[in-house]
């Protein structure tokens, strides 16, 4: 995880990862609301996103983001959200899993599902060594 300068930028904080299962939070800053005072659509997105990728990684293989669908219920203005992750269903090549996020009180601000395509660490690799040029 510290290696993911974005999820870093935005205080994207992990709590926990287990087998297919991951829980990651956010407390709201300035910096993660909308013109309207609420929390970004594009914070709770990463949040989300982060949050089922770790989850999918949990068996040590490596992945990206696919597909996605994630259905925004409300919002708050303060607080912590938390995303919680797990996986629905484990593939040879790609993973589902779904992701609840949550704001105070437990209430439910957003749902949605995530597809990971797994990829082979070592092609992954070589390919940032070859931009890094």
């Amino acid at each position: 995880m510290r290696k993911n300068a974005f999820m870093l930028h935005n205080y994207i904080e992990l709590e926990r990862v287990e087998k297919d299962r991951a829980v990651f939070k956010l407390d709201i800053r300035p910096e993660s609301c909308n013109p309207y005072g609420l929390i970004h659509g594009g914070a709770i997105y990463t949040l989300a996103d982060n949050a089922t990728g770790a989850a999918a990684h949990s068996d040590g293989r490596y992945y990206v983001t696919q597909t996605s669908a994630l259905h925004f219920l409300r919002n708050q203005a303060t607080g912590t959200v938390r995303a919680s992750a797990w996986v629905r269903h484990r593939g040879k090549s790609t993973v589902l899993t779904a992701v609840d996020i949550t704001g105070d009180g437990g209430r439910l601000l957003a749902t949605g599902e995530f597809t990971f395509f797994c990829v082979d660490k070592a092609l992954m690799d070589q390919k940032a060594a070859a931009e890094q040029k």
